[in-house]
């Protein structure tokens, strides 16, 4: 996914969704990086292990790599002003289908508005795998950071909006909030606490089509209980800023 339209959002490229399948459960396709074929099939494949805890070390305010992987790794982004051992909010942003950590930069700004500290890990292809790498992430960030447990939120854009959903689902006993930017489904998985949600979606979007989103995955997620908000905008497959601002503010209340 790239940039079309300058400092107004981030979109995506109207690409094949290359060998997307169903999946038995779900409101429609569901990849991060690249399509899973089957639910996971235990909690190990879908559960976060990791917990905020005291910091053992501190970090700088700015941009970091994680440094956790040669090859696919992710971004650590610490705001402006951060105080070492003020428990700080914290959102783990995943980018969509064939992109990386960097594609999820346009939220570094919001983060120093807002005093978020923001982990963007690079996918690893597949559901257990990427879980297993988020944990890292965020065992690697509590280990440098304060973070506040009661701020601690899973978003993401396009498929990684969907696994925002699904994974922040079966974590909301780890995961305050989920924010997911244009998803495709949400798969079905093992439920645990009830994060609040903000779900966004452009009318016109032609990559993954608003009408699963306003006709599926919200109806279900507020079924079953969960607090939901959901708002609609003029555009295409793409996170206006102003959108993006408003689920920060939504998250920081």
């Amino acid at each position: 996914m790239e940039s079309s339209n300058g400092n107004k959002g981030v979109s995506a490229r109207l690409m094949t969704r290359r060998d997307f399948v169903a999946l038995a459960g779900t409101t429609g396709t569901l990849g991060y990086l690249s399509p899973i074929s089957q639910l996971p099939p235990d909690d190990d494949e879908t559960v976060v292990q990791a917990r905020p805890r005291r910091p053992s070390t501190s970090i700088t305010p700015g941009l970091h790599k994680l440094g956790l992987s040669a090859e696919r790794d992710g971004l650590l982004y610490i705001p402006r002003g951060h105080v070492a051992k003020t428990n700080a909010p914290l959102v783990v942003m995943l980018h969509g289908a064939g992109r990386n950590g960097q594609a999820m930069d346009y939220t570094f700004s919001l983060a120093d508005d807002f005093g978020v500290v923001i982990v963007a890990p690079d996918s690893r292809n597949r559901f257990g795998a990427d879980v297993s790498y988020i944990d890292a992430a965020l065992r690697y960030t509590f280990a440098r950071c304060a973070v506040d447990s009661t701020r601690l939120a899973l978003g993401g854009f396009s498929d990684g909006a969907s696994y925002a959903l699904s994974l922040g689902t079966a974590n909301g006993d780890l995961f305050s909030h989920v924010m997911a930017f244009s998803p495709g489904s949400i798969a079905r998985v093992e439920h645990r606490g009830k994060p609040r949600i903000f779900i966004s979606h452009g009318r016109e979007d032609a990559v993954l089509p608003i009408a699963t989103t306003r006709r599926r995955i919200v109806p279900q997620l507020t079924g079953l209980g969960y607090d939901v908000t959901f708002r609609e905008f003029d555009g295409p497959h793409t996170v206006p800023l102003p959108i993006a601002r408003e689920a920060f503010e939504w998250f920081r209340k």
